[in-house]
């Protein structure tokens, strides 16, 4: 048995674990819901290995499924800065107004204040601000009626960094969810990937409820932690919203004692920063920074599916608070001895 008393929260050295370079997945399974699926008992502390297909076994009548419909952008677009020849990647980032633009360049210290660059199609856009972290503000200034069929067709999926790989044509389709329907993220909600249409027809069939929120997923993501002390630690704040429609389907399946399962902890994270009293919740929209780790009671979660993290992620973190630290590093490494696949493009977990 795996118990784990201390009130405090652990320590960030308590997450690290070494993950096999060669289990990184670099590419998706063929079929979406033919990865492995871990299954985790939290309160008696097994673990079965199943496929991702089969979960339905674990669905009953009356449940209430939360999926993140955010929508990734093709994020990755290639400049010229005027009156050079040099080439620069552009990764917007997020939308602060009608064609003013958050985003990352690079090579970063070439690209300064005043500069334009030229896009494709008469598109140029003028730096006009550096940000905090990094990155810059441009504004995009072109003659066509809107600038994303450009973006769509130009730009690259932005994979996160341990997919070392260049992006190829199929991401832009693999590298999302069946359901989303929201642009605005930077990185895919990985936990619905697995969901294929028809699963998800066999889980209405079965009863099943489904239901939308949307967290618009930032860089933030793959922030590291770079302190001990995780209360030290703070999350880049991302949009959020919780339609009426989503608060009222949760609110009366609460009342009536139906299972809320999420997929994916961006859905866990705006469930829990909606919370109200009386565990209910409340149809809002805004900015949500809200750090999940051990210890934390949920409120609006009954059964999580998600991936498998990098150690010492805050992603591990919430995993972390949903089960207990000790099970779930057990779990990581039997996941590693089973040969599981890892990451965004890797198999699944379902904790119950």
């Amino acid at each position: 048995m795996f118990f784990y008393t201390v009130e405090k929260p652990p320590r960030l050295s308590e997450f690290d674990l070494e993950i096999p370079e060669n289990l990184i997945a670099k590419h998706p399974t063929k079929k979406r819901d033919n990865c492995k699926l871990m299954v985790l008992n939290k309160e008696e502390e097994t673990i079965q290995h199943m496929k991702f297909s089969d979960i339905h076994q674990f669905f009953k009548k009356g449940d209430v499924l939360v999926m993140n419909n955010t929508k990734v952008y093709p994020a990755r677009l290639i400049a010229q800065k005027d009156r050079s020849d040099a080439k620069v990647e552009v990764f917007l980032l997020r939308e602060l107004a009608n064609d003013l633009w958050e985003a990352m360049v690079k090579p970063a210290r070439k690209v300064r204040i005043g500069n334009k660059l030229i896009f494709g199609d008469g598109i140029i856009c003028d730096v006009i601000d550096n940000t905090v972290s990094g990155g810059r503000v441009i504004r995009f200034d072109y003659d066509m009626p809107s600038i994303y069929p450009y973006i769509d067709k130009n730009g690259a999926s932005p994979l996160p960094p341990y997919i070392d790989r260049k992006p190829i044509p199929s991401d832009k389709e693999n590298y999302q969810t069946v359901y989303a329907t929201e642009r605005g993220s930077v990185a895919a909600p990985t936990a619905g990937m697995h969901f294929t249409k028809e699963l998800l027809a066999k889980l209405v069939k079965k009863g099943v409820k489904k239901t939308f929120i949307t967290l618009h997923i930032g860089l933030g993501t793959f922030k590291p932690i770079l302190v001990e002390d995780l209360t030290r630690h703070y999350m880049d704040s991302e949009y959020f919203s919780v339609p009426p429609e989503t608060a009222e389907l949760i609110n009366k399946s609460r009342e009536k004692d139906r299972r809320i399962i999420t997929v994916g902890t961006s859905t866990v994270r705006t469930l829990e920063t909606v919370v109200v009293s009386g565990f209910q919740i409340t149809p809002r929209s805004g900015w949500t920074d809200k750090f999940i780790y051990p210890p934390y009671q949920f409120k609006m979660s009954d059964m999580l599916i998600t991936n498998f993290h990098q150690p010492q992620s805050t992603l591990m973190m919430l995993v972390s608070a949903y089960s207990n630290k000790d099970f779930i590093m057990h779990a990581y490494k039997e996941a590693i001895k089973k040969k599981y696949r890892f990451y965004s493009y890797g198999d699944a977990m379902l904790i119950m």
